[in-house]
C-alpha cells in the first residue's frame, strides 16, 4: 500500500472531501439505505456543503496519500445537543483503504483534538444497520440510546454511543 499522512483539512480539499462522503456513503450503506437515495447523492452539492464547513472554524483531518489522494476523513467537535462534551460528526474512509488501520487512527486524531479541547467523552451517531459498526466497539462505548432516523424517506435505527477517553 502506498504511504498516507494525516493533516488538517483546508478549501481547497472540499472535492476529495466529497468524493470520499458520497463514495464511502455507496458502499458502506448498499442494502441498507434505498439505492434511488444512494444514487441521488451528489458530489457536488456535498463539496459546497464542505467549502461552508472548512471556510469557519472547523475540526477536519483529512487521511491521504504521498499523491495527495483524499482516501479518508474525520470531523468533531462541541457535541451539538448539548446533552455530551464532544462529538464524532463524521468519520469516513474510501472501501479499498477500510481495515488497514487508517480509521483508527483518524479517531484517535479526534479523541485527541477532543482532549485539547477540554473535552472527556466522545459521542457517536451509528446505523445500526451499518456493517462497519463494530469499528466502534472495539473501543468499548456505552450504548445510551436508540432514535429512528429517516433517510430517503425510510426509517432506520440509529444508536448513540458515549466513548469515554482517558
Amino acid at each position: 500500500m502506498k504511504n498516507f499522512r494525516f493533516r488538517k483539512a483546508n478549501i481547497q480539499d472540499s472535492p476529495g472531501l466529497a468524493y470520499v462522503h458520497v463514495h464511502s456513503w455507496r458502499t458502506t450503506y448498499k442494502g441498507i439505505v434505498s439505492e434511488n437515495y444512494l444514487q441521488s447523492l451528489s458530489i457536488e452539492e456535498r463539496e459546497q456543503k464542505w467549502v461552508q464547513i472548512l471556510s469557519g472554524t472547523h475540526h477536519t483531518y483529512v487521511g491521504e496519500l504521498d499523491d495527495g489522494k483524499i482516501i479518508g476523513f474525520v470531523s468533531f467537535g462541541k457535541e451539538r445537543s448539548g446533552e455530551y462534551e464532544g462529538e464524532l460528526y463524521a468519520i469516513y474512509l474510501l472501501e479499498e483503504y477500510q481495515g488497514k488501520g487508517i480509521g483508527k487512527e483518524l479517531l484517535e486524531i479526534a479523541a485527541t483534538g477532543l482532549k485539547e479541547q477540554g473535552y472527556n467523552s466522545m459521542w457517536i451517531w451509528v446505523l445500526k444497520e451499518n456493517p462497519s459498526k463494530h469499528f466502534y466497539y472495539a473501543f468499548k462505548p456505552i450504548l445510551i440510546k436508540e432514535e429512528v432516523l429517516t433517510i430517503g424517506g425510510e426509517s432506520h435505527q440509529e444508536e448513540g454511543l458515549l466513548l469515554e477517553m482517558k
